[in-house]
């Protein structure tokens, strides 16, 4: 076997292995942001995103794509010795990508999709172009071209993978309309059971459980798991659970595009409809706020007449959309909103929450209507939870609970249904775990928590995504809110770092005090000195894995 044999052997397994990562990775890419496309294309908005493109490797393999070209003004005649650094530079390439990938599979940090059918669909797709690449390729095995395929294909990986993925989507697009269809069959098969969707941009989940706890022991109940809030989650979660026993069905909506929520309500049939808010979130994949709230809304609009519209009083969308709806419904309130007439309301208001105490444990107020007073205490933090919890009880008494009934069950719920969950640690250091989902209205409420706390205060936070034209605005107002309460501000990714530093230091806070960290062991460093037993750490949104992982490893051994 020559040289130039085992060359071409070492070369093509570089290769391969360089191109079935980027496989993994653009499938896991697609995945994570559900195949939709508005929400791939809004990561590229993002510094990683453009960071995926525009890096040196790519600088690397782009100059050498144009090495042909740019060869006759170089050297006007057959230069061996160059050409053969030319190889050099691409089988250095692909034995670092290639080498890179197997230590990263061996130490479990290379990100894989997880396997479905469509995944592994796409996966065969990928391994059948891959093994036509090196088909066409080995046809010129006699010239440089060789290589230059090679070159090619690795450079239009994440346009190979794309378009597999697209074309792998039309096989499920046929799966998930019988999916849906079956599901929306079956349904109808249970006149008498009631359901529930929940939408907004923040506190689905949260209403969807607190009321779930309030109904468990008066009626048998289903309800969406998780966030299986789109149309194929709900559709499994009615096929694979509903059965004839199940009285109420309390279900999750959510969606990335106008007409998402009407097609939930198709399916499900809702005859009550609960709005918990609306703000920036996927603005970028919705393309306008009109179009986000026109598309919540269409919960309501799918009601039937004798149907019930409960609504967040707290939002100002809400109130406006509260004012157009003409059939029967019910506004929640936790004070009166900034710039809303106090006469309104006093007319308005159905249920509402008055002298309320935040603590570091619990909440205290009472729950009013116009005829009764109960006080109350709860298990959740933040008064952010006030709303989602009256919108819970609204629901609970249309369907025939007491009000003296709903205070029972309260107590049941307990912390870990809403978003925030406090750690206690064995050093003495106190964390505020909201990282299971982050939106700007609940980044400005749980802020506006820590200040029960009356130790240092940090934050710890990624900035956030889909927030399309908004995005330097509402990390502006999350600089402001950081800047009033916090001590101490780590921020995970660049893409808005500036426009909360602004924020921050628009309140007074040093700009020393705001800072970019990826790393964990740097992150860890900043918090070593928040041990007091009044110090409190958030940490807010998906921070990076490792960083969670190492904040875990140092921190998260409980009492």
């Amino acid at each position: 076997m020559t040289s130039g044999v085992v060359f071409v052997i070492i070369l093509t397994f570089f290769w391969f292995l360089a191109f079935i990562k980027k496989l993994f990775f653009w499938i896991y890419l697609w995945q994570l942001k559900e195949y939709h496309w508005g929400r791939f294309k809004a990561h590229f908005d993002t510094y990683q995103g453009k960071h995926l493109i525009f890096n040196f490797l790519n600088f690397s393999k782009f100059i050498l794509l144009l090495f042909p070209v740019l060869l006759p003004f170089i050297s006007r005649k057959p230069n061996f010795n160059l050409f053969a650094f030319y190889l050099f530079l691409i089988f250095l390439i692909f034995a670092l990508e290639g080498l890179k990938f197997l230590f990263g599979l061996f130490k479990r940090k290379v990100k894989l999709p997880i396997l479905t059918f469509k995944t592994l669909l796409v996966i065969f797709l990928g391994l059948l172009t891959t093994f036509f690449i090196l088909l066409f390729s080995f046809s010129f095995a006699g010239g440089s071209f060789f290589y230059y395929i090679f070159l090619i294909s690795d450079f239009l990986a994440p346009l190979i993978v794309s378009s597999l993925v697209g074309f792998a989507h039309l096989f499920t697009i046929v799966w998930r309309w019988n999916l849906i269809k079956k599901a929306a069959k079956k349904r109808q098969q249970f006149p008498r059971l009631t359901v529930i969707g929940i939408t907004g941009s923040f506190g689905k989940t949260s209403t969807k459980e607190f009321l779930a706890k309030i109904l468990e022991n008066h009626f048998k109940i289903l309800k969406t798991e998780a966030n299986q809030n789109s149309e194929v989650g709900v559709s499994q979660t009615i096929l694979q659970k509903l059965q004839p026993e199940h009285e109420v069905f309390i279900c999750e909506m959510g969606a990335y595009s106008p007409g998402g929520i009407k097609l939930l309500a198709s399916i499900t049939q809702p005859k009550i409809g609960v709005l918990t808010g609306i703000n920036e979130q996927h603005l970028a994949t919705f393309g306008s706020e009109e179009k986000i709230i026109k598309t919540k809304y269409e919960l309501i609009d799918s009601l039937p007449d004798e149907g019930l519209a409960v609504f967040n009083g707290d939002n100002h969308h809400c109130r406006q959309l509260y004012e157009k709806t003409k059939i029967a419904k019910i506004i929640v309130f936790s004070g009166v909103p900034k710039h809303f007439p106090i006469v309104k309301y006093w007319i308005w208001r159905n249920l509402w929450a008055e002298d309320i105490k935040v603590e570091k444990e619990h909440l205290s107020f009472k729950i009013c209507t116009k005829k009764q007073q109960f006080p109350l205490k709860v298990n959740l933090l933040g008064k952010h939870n006030i709303p989602n919890l009256l919108m819970a009880v609204a629901v609970a008494r249309r369907l025939g609970l007491t009000l003296e009934e709903i205070i029972k069950e309260i107590p049941k719920i307990k912390s870990d249904l809403g978003p925030l969950r406090l750690i206690k640690t064995k050093s003495g250091l106190n964390i505020i775990d909201s990282s299971y989902s982050a939106n700007p209205d609940g980044v400005v409420a749980d802020l506006e928590y820590l200040k029960v706390w009356e130790g240092k205060r940090a934050i710890v936070m990624p900035c956030l995504i889909e927030l399309g034209k908004k995005a330097k605005e509402v990390h502006f107002r999350i600089g402001q809110k950081i800047g009033e309460v916090c001590d101490l501000a780590i921020i995970t990714t660049k893409d808005y770092f500036k426009e909360i530093q602004r924020g921050t230091e628009s309140e007074g806070m040093e700009r020393e005090k705001v800072i970019y960290l990826e790393k964990p062991e740097a992150v860890f460093e900043k918090l070593r000195d928040f041990r007091g037993p009044e110090d409190i750490i958030l940490i807010e949104g998906r921070v990076k894995e490792e960083i969670k992982k190492r904040l875990e490893n140092e921190f998260l051994s409980t009492v």
